[in-house]
């Protein structure tokens, strides 16, 4: 079975062993993705051989294992989910959530070959064979083409706190989930990694929900979702990358019980 399928699965097995009599809820909210700066790091999976970076001669060999990083940011992105739930106590309830997350790349930076800093040299260094391309590594990294995007599966729990003297309820919440993450970096124009890996995730919840109608509730919350490194292979070098992944999310939805 594969991880998506036991996400699902075990969703579906935790909201049918709800009772029968347990309030049932529906929900939808969008919101805004604060991506994090990722530091991207692996190593060469084989001996690479230079092109002419002018400071680097043409011809160089970077042994396998040598260290490869680079800093990416992000622009602010988009988040949407879906969820079905039950309530299973008066403040209880659990939930099974599909989600999406995308976040365009903003810039390149600080890229490094076995620790030393590349952004001076040429970017013919990056390409074996090639010449002096006339423009510096730290230049064509530096247009961020590009995004960050996943698909995730959840199972989220809330407690739901109700005070009669407020206006609104407050409610906190943690989950766990499997997200299928693809990451896509295409600087100047040049594919440098375009690959995906299914990862799992945590996320934590707070906010407040207002109720509009009979089972109508409006809700605002911030969440933050930690996800494990995609591990991801470069298609410009030979290179294993893991590329992290923080959210910030900021989200307006609303939840619809009956």
């Amino acid at each position: 079975m594969s991880l998506k399928a036991f996400a699902l699965a075990s969703s579906a097995v935790a909201l049918m062993a709800a009772p029968a009599t347990a309030q049932q809820y529906v929900s939808g909210s969008a919101g805004f993705n604060f991506q994090a700066d990722s530091d991207n790091a692996g190593a060469l999976t084989r001996d690479f051989v230079t092109g002419e970076g002018v400071a680097v001669p043409a011809g160089t060999t970077l042994p396998s294992g040598t260290g490869i990083g680079w800093t990416t940011e992000f622009d602010t992105g988009l988040f949407l989910s879906g969820a079905y739930g039950v309530r299973i106590a008066d403040n209880i309830r659990v939930e099974g959530e599909i989600s999406y997350l995308s976040a365009d790349v903003d810039t390149h930076t600080n890229v490094t070959a076995g620790g030393a800093a590349l952004g001076a040299a040429d970017a013919g260094v990056l390409i074996t064979g090639s010449g002096a391309l006339g423009a510096t590594v730290a230049d064509v990294v530096a247009d961020g083409q590009g995004e960050v995007k996943s698909l995730g599966y959840a199972i989220n729990g809330y407690y739901d706190f109700t005070d009669e003297s407020l206006p609104v309820d407050l409610y906190v919440g943690a989950g766990l989930g499997i997200a299928e993450v693809t990451v896509e970096y295409v600087p100047s124009g040049i594919s440098v990694v375009g690959d995906k890996e299914m990862v799992g995730f945590y996320q934590l919840m707070a906010g407040a929900s207002y109720p509009v109608a009979e089972g109508t509730d409006l809700f605002a919350g911030y969440r933050f979702r930690q996800s494990s490194d995609a591990e991801t292979n470069s298609t410009l070098l030979p290179t294993s990358l893991d590329i992290e992944s923080t959210n910030h999310i900021l989200e307006f939805g609303v939840r619809y019980s009956f």
